[in-house]
């Protein structure tokens, strides 16, 4: 199993801890930003393929910037493959 803590940029979530095995997302949790969005993202990659998670929310953005919390996850994701 793959774990990492990542201190994402640009967001109002302050850390992303990811954990894969054997390329699927087996657990996200996030530190700050919007509960219950967060909460919900982290339930729906939950056995998904990393490369799929990858494809799908890579370059998400929030507002006006130019990234979001789904997309820094993403960051985090490629650090454990």
């Amino acid at each position: 199993m793959a774990r990492v803590e990542f201190t994402p940029r640009g967001v109002c979530s302050k850390k992303i801890v990811v954990e894969t095995e054997e390329g699927v997302v087996k657990d996200v949790q996030f530190t700050g930003g919007c509960d219950g969005n967060l909460k919900a993202i982290s339930k729906l990659v939950r056995g998904m393929a990393a490369e799929d998670v990858i494809e799908l929310l890579e370059g998400n953005t929030c507002g006006p910037r130019s990234t979001s919390c789904a997309d820094q996850m993403t960051k985090a994701i490629k650090e454990t493959l």
